[in-house]
């Protein structure tokens, strides 16, 4: 242990502090939990509440989490109880001093967010000191996971929204298979017993819609109800509005609600005229359970004829290419992104594409044949006298995959995707090796050329690979 790790704030309090009265009371919340019900759980709400009272809630909302899952990070957001601050907190100095042993800190981890957001991220130690909402998560989360993992934990001290969204706005980027989020919230503060029920439904409902304004709107509307003893309707509002802001928009991602109960629930302890309610609720992934996409060589050509057949349409007849998508087969409705990129007599004539797609595949290919040959900036539109020295090459996109070391970059096998604020740039993995760069040029130059930023641009910027597809026209011959 080092003088700078953190202790115990509330152990005896909220949890036992012995270790072997911990781990009984804790596999006994498991005990009588609720079962896993979904899969490809990104993020959990937990209460944080003394285990007496929430502890049974929480332990269902942990048992949503696959336990034999390798993850990166665990973050933990909590809502600070103590201090106000108009940023977030990371604990940067230590680890996390449990009864049962040591929670390790990714403490570069958290120096980075600090060092590249130092508007919206501070290192504060204080914050953390007395605080219990990410520290009562932690012997719950040591139970669970079977492998080897590291903390981050993040203390929001706001109450500005458009602050959680901006904190949001960089926290998002890991929101992935890699990395686990844990948001520490209880729910109503001290109504009656039946109020704390229908109260706390409404905000669990807003909360599944997944739009921070719908959260916003109901907490609002819950005050002015002007309930008997009604303290807050969510104690971890800046919290959970921060989740939200991470996942709006995002239509693979479905919040599941768990568990629930209030503290009037409690044998021998439920004072049912003034109750604290507690939902454990989950994220998920919706995915297609089937074994990776890949594009048989007939397929690969349906594609090519797509957009040839557009370019030669619209080149010279300034129309769009018409053809029936219900006889294609299923692997070219998949929303997939991609690039297509036309070449005369061997160099670029022009390049565009999409990351990511909401519309079908082959839909990208046919909007991104006419953006390339026309909406490129760099070259004038294509003429049709040009048409017979015009090769297409198409790139079918892997989902992004956001790194943290640029040694994770494995040049011609990568594209990658530079992303700071409004600014981005792409290079497919093609590149790398058509020029023989290196790793730090190849990063360079889309930093530079392709985002607008510096040379050394990259260094503050999000980063993400991708792998691709990559055909020829060839194929089609």
């Amino acid at each position: 242990m080092n003088s700078t790790d953190r202790l115990p704030a509330v152990a005896g309090k909220f949890y036992p502090e012995e270790p072997d009265i911990l781990k009984q009371q804790v596999a006994g919340l498991f005990a009588g939990a609720e079962p896993k019900q979904v899969k490809y759980v990104r993020a959990i709400i937990a209460p944080h509440a003394g285990y007496m009272f929430s502890g049974s809630v929480a332990a269902s909302a942990f048992n949503q989490i696959d336990p034999d899952a390798h993850y990166k990070r665990v973050f933990i957001i909590g809502s600070s109880h103590h201090d106000a601050f108009e940023k977030a907190s990371l604990y940067c100095d230590g680890n996390f001093v449990m009864p049962y042993g040591v929670e390790k800190v990714d403490t570069a981890f958290c120096k980075m967010l600090v060092e590249r957001h130092p508007d919206i991220f501070s290192c504060n130690g204080k914050h953390h000191q007395d605080e219990h909402t990410i520290e009562v998560q932690l012997p719950i989360l040591h139970h669970v996971m079977k492998h080897d993992y590291s903390i981050v934990p993040i203390l929001i001290g706001t109450a500005t929204p458009s602050v959680c969204s901006r904190i949001a706005s960089v926290l998002k980027h890991y929101l992935s298979s890699e990395n686990l989020f844990i948001i520490s919230t209880d729910f109503s503060h001290y109504p009656g017993y039946k109020d704390a029920q229908e109260i706390d439904a409404k905000t669990k409902d807003a909360i599944l819609e997944n739009n921070p304004k719908a959260l916003m709107n109901t907490l609002a509307e819950n005050i002015s109800q002007h309930i008997p003893h009604l303290a807050t309707s969510l104690c971890g509002w800046t919290s959970v509005l921060t989740l939200l802001y991470m996942t709006v928009g995002n239509e693979n991602l479905k919040y599941y609600a768990v568990d629930y109960r209030n503290s009037g629930d409690t044998k021998y302890y439920g004072d049912r005229n003034r109750v604290v309610g507690y939902w454990g609720i989950a994220v998920a992934e919706h995915k297609e359970e089937k074994n990776g996409f890949s594009l048989t060589m007939e397929e690969k050509a349906m594609l090519l004829e797509i957009s040839k057949n557009t370019l030669k349409e619209f080149c010279v007849y300034e129309r769009i290419y018409e053809f029936e998508p219900a006889d294609l087969p299923s692997s070219l409705h998949e929303h997939c992104g991609a690039f297509v990129s036309l070449h005369k007599n061997g160099k670029l004539r022009g390049c565009i594409g999409r990351m990511t797609s909401d519309i079908p595949l082959y839909q990208v290919v046919q909007e991104m044949t006419i953006a390339a040959a026309c909406r490129d900036s760099r070259f004038a539109p294509v003429r049709k006298d040009e048409l017979p020295d015009i090769d297409i090459e198409i790139s079918v996109l892997s989902p992004l995959r956001h790194i943290d070391n640029i040694a994770e970059i494995k040049l011609g096998k990568h594209g990658i995707y530079i992303e700071d604020g409004f600014r981005s740039g792409v290079f497919l993995p093609q590149v790398a090796t058509e020029t023989g760069w290196s790793t730090e040029q190849f990063l360079g130059h889309c930093a530079r050329d392709k985002a607008g930023l510096d040379w050394d641009g990259w260094k503050k910027a999000n980063l993400y690979v991708f792998t691709a597809t990559v055909f020829p026209e060839e194929v089609d011959r």
